[in-house]
């Protein structure tokens, strides 16, 4: 995941969701999944299409210089690679633990590639060593990364029932 700017897309598509569910939640945070547009685009139609249902992150990825930290009950709106707004997710689970310590379970909730750990574990290590790569800091297994299930709240013709 990477932090969004809010733009007036997203404070529009936010609003409706407010005013459909009469939420009095004002806060929100801004995100798109990968470190390409295109990418971040598949996996946004992933989250639309119901089969994405979680996401990771690297627990250095958050904090004052970086992205907000997640937490459960926390409203996110996804994005796309073109940054317009796809669906809104209500945090739902966290869990902080070592890159490795993924199961069975999360991958296939995550959606992606065959949804087996194997694949889940690849694609998050080539991702997250980019990450590393630009950052300057090692890449490892036991990295701490943040596992994080939502359901969709919006729009409703893909809103979790």
């Amino acid at each position: 995941m990477a932090a969004a700017k809010k733009t007036e897309a997203t404070e529009h598509f936010w609003r409706a969701f407010r005013a459909a569910a009469e939420a009095s939640e004002c806060q929100y945070v801004v995100v798109s999944f990968a470190d390409r547009a295109e990418v971040a685009t598949q996996l946004a139609e992933l989250v639309v299409d119901g089969r994405k249902r979680a996401t990771a992150a690297l627990l250095r990825q958050f904090g004052p210089e970086g992205e907000p930290r997640p937490i459960v009950g926390g409203y996110v709106v996804l994005v796309d690679g073109d940054g317009q707004p796809c669906a809104i997710w209500r945090t739902k689970e966290l869990r902080l633990g070592p890159l490795v310590s993924v199961d069975e379970a999360f991958a296939w909730d995550e959606g992606e590639d065959d949804r087996t750990r194997a694949s889940w574990l690849d694609a998050h290590r080539a991702f997250f060593g980019r990450l590393a790569e630009r950052g300057g800091f090692p890449m490892h297994d036991d990295i701490e990364t943040v596992f994080e299930r939502f359901q969709v709240v919006w729009p409703p013709h893909i809103a979790d029932a």
